[in-house]
């Protein structure tokens, strides 16, 4: 039991932690293919810490079945539903953002529709088995398979897919064929719905998980006949799309600065992006800075040359404020990097490695930070 728990209040905040860069991939192509900002963009962020936090107190309802007090049977049924108001709120969010925007579905823009409808099936699914009656019917079923692949490809797969697709030609400085993009998107969220929907039938027909084989007559022939097709065609789809990337990374249309008419800063600069970034570091006054400014971007100058200089701004209104001289170039950290992972990986064999091992880790993180003079002191930035 004290494994399980272990387990779990790692694993089950892990899968969410997964899904909080897809938020951040959605929001970003939605934006762009609609034309509009997000809508309500600080109910989105907070949903998105929300998420972050909850999902530490919901572990326990993989533990349904291995017998609870009640009392905590009610809590992680109350907290495993109440996950879903923050992801519900993103979902309706990005929901207005394409009603009251100007949709283009190309090829990111499918993947974010197809991530929406996906991961929401997937919910749905979450929700109800939030339910100890119905959660000790189901656990260690098809069905949950089927909840699984729906929350974790839906909610981080579509979303990753749809992001290289958008920053492809910022990347690599050609566009992915839209075609074969299309194709593959269709051939993948069809392939992906006819594999996993039908293994929730065969979870409420009790097929069990973790087992391959199963008797003649019970129904299970047709939804797992309909599985393994739906497996080639997904295999296909991610085949057909790193050929896509592929041939397209030597043979792709030449990518314009901004292809897609972004709003975000990467697009300010050339795709691919010189290894500086920017000449002159850009001054932004809004979330979509390439829409808001008709012209250039205003750029901050006054910059030394001749030394290693960084532009410090502050905290709430990210006003430039500091010029900070950047230390010289350390070791230190990578030793402290590789000192600290052996640490925690002979600490697995052995006890006396976390004595032995934080010895090495100390000794690099003291030499890290050892105070030492530089060669200025910070200034004002003069207005």
């Amino acid at each position: 039991m004290l494994w399980q728990h272990l387990f779990w209040f790692f694993g089950h905040p892990e899968v969410y932690i997964i899904f909080l860069p897809a938020t951040g991939f959605v929001s970003v192509i939605t934006e762009a293919f609609c034309r509009r900002p997000i809508f309500a963009y600080p109910v989105v962020v907070l949903a998105l810490i929300s998420t972050g936090i909850l999902a530490f107190g919901l572990w326990v309802h993989h533990m349904f079945a291995t017998g609870l007090p009640r009392v905590g049977y009610s809590f992680y049924t109350a907290a495993s539903m109440t996950v879903a108001i923050p992801t519900g709120l993103q979902i309706f969010c990005w929901l207005a953002t394409m009603w009251d925007g100007r949709p283009r579905f190309q090829v990111p823009m499918l993947y974010v529709v197809g991530f929406i409808v996906t991961f929401v099936i997937g919910g749905l699914s979450g929700v109800i088995i939030a339910a100890v009656p119905l959660d000790l019917q189901l656990h260690d079923t098809y069905f949950i398979v089927a909840h699984f692949h729906y929350v974790l490809i839906g909610g981080a797969v579509f979303p990753l897919l749809g992001i290289l697709t958008y920053w492809f030609p910022k990347m690599t400085g050609r566009m992915m064929s839209e075609t074969l993009g299309t194709i593959g998107f269709w051939i993948l969220f069809l392939g992906f719905q006819l594999t996993f929907f039908p293994m929730h039938f065969a979870g409420l027909l009790g097929m069990p998980r973790r087992v391959y084989t199963y008797p003649a007559g019970m129904g299970l022939e047709l939804p797992n006949l309909l599985s393994t097709i739906g497996a080639f065609a997904v295999a296909t789809a991610v085949l057909l799309f790193v050929i896509n990337g592929v041939v397209s990374y030597f043979r792709g249309a030449i990518a314009t600065d901004n292809p897609w008419d972004a709003s975000s800063l990467e697009w300010a600069t050339s795709s691919p992006p010189p290894s500086y970034n920017f000449e002159h570091i850009p001054v932004v006054a809004s979330r979509t800075p390439l829409w808001d400014e008709k012209g250039d971007l205003p750029v901050v100058t006054g910059l030394r040359v001749d030394d290693k200089e960084t532009l410090l701004t502050t905290v709430v209104g990210a006003v430039p404020d500091v010029r900070e001289p950047v230390p010289e170039a350390s070791i230190w950290p990578f030793v402290a990097a590789c000192a600290t992972g052996v640490f925690f990986v002979s600490s697995i064999f052995s006890p006396w490695a976390v004595l032995f091992g934080a010895i090495p880790t100390a000794i690099a993180m003291a030499a890290w930070f050892w105070p030492s003079s530089l060669k200025r002191t910070p200034e004002p930035v003069i207005a």
